[in-house]
């Protein structure tokens, strides 16, 4: 219930003018939000990230190409190994000196499950140095 001060004619006219007043309360407050959050996001520890370079594979003959495709076959320098056979020969491999890398080729359709399988008996097997080998975007030059 409101009480009005205008005269009784004046009640039935339609009022045409917005009311503006949630609209600057509310812009209020964000301005008031805003000016509080900025100093946080903008503290942050001075670090030097690495720059992105896109640096061909030097394949040596004693890096190990694993390929992962989409079914989940795997395959031991272009050779079909079974999944038992797999972590055998890379705890064969993981004891030589200097211990090969192991480069990972997983197909772009190929459900993460597979190639987590390989990259776990590859963990197991103790291989320290594993990668994971990708083509780089269309136009991108290297460095």
């Amino acid at each position: 219930m409101g009480m009005g001060v205008a005269p009784l004619e004046a009640e039935d006219e339609v009022v045409s003018a917005i009311n503006t007043t949630p609209l600057v309360d509310v812009m209020l407050v964000l301005l008031i939000i805003f000016l509080i959050t900025i100093p946080v996001a903008i503290q942050t520890t001075p670090v030097e990230l690495p720059k992105e370079r896109n640096q061909p594979t030097q394949t040596k003959p004693e890096n190990i190409n694993i390929v992962v495709d989409k079914d989940g076959g795997v395959f031991w320098n272009n050779q079909p190994i079974e999944d038992k056979k797999l972590l055998a020969r890379l705890k064969e491999v993981a004891v030589k000196k200097p211990q090969p890398e192991v480069h990972i080729r997983g197909d772009r359709n190929a459900r993460y499950e597979f190639v987590g399988r390989v990259v776990f008996d590859c963990q197991r097997a103790g291989i320290l140095k594993i990668g994971f080998i990708t083509e780089p975007p269309v136009g991108v030059l290297a460095d």
